[in-house]
């Protein structure tokens, strides 16, 4: 049996979903916005959805950017993580 290898991704690739997971706080979702526009200028903050987890303790951030390559999206999750606010990028 064959080993199933993950999709393969073509950059660039609009509409790249991101989903960040992170403690709730007032400014969470501001600070995702901030790191991503670093990394992805063109995202639509408009288009941004925020959600929080059912006992309100954690908060997630889902947007979409044109993924541009590997190392952009490597330096963004990178970026994220980084902070210590963010528990998961998806």
């Amino acid at each position: 049996m064959s080993e199933q290898q993950p999709p393969k991704i073509e950059f660039p690739c609009p509409d790249y979903p991101i989903k960040v997971i992170g403690v709730n706080s007032t400014d969470f979702r501001d600070y995702v916005i901030e790191t991503v526009l670093r990394h992805a200028p063109d995202l639509d903050v408009a288009s941004v959805t925020v959600q929080d987890s059912n006992k309100g303790t954690f908060q997630s951030v889902r947007f979409c950017i044109t993924a541009t390559g590997v190392d952009q999206l490597e330096r963004l999750h990178q970026d994220l993580k980084s902070s210590g606010r963010v528990k998961m990028v998806i």
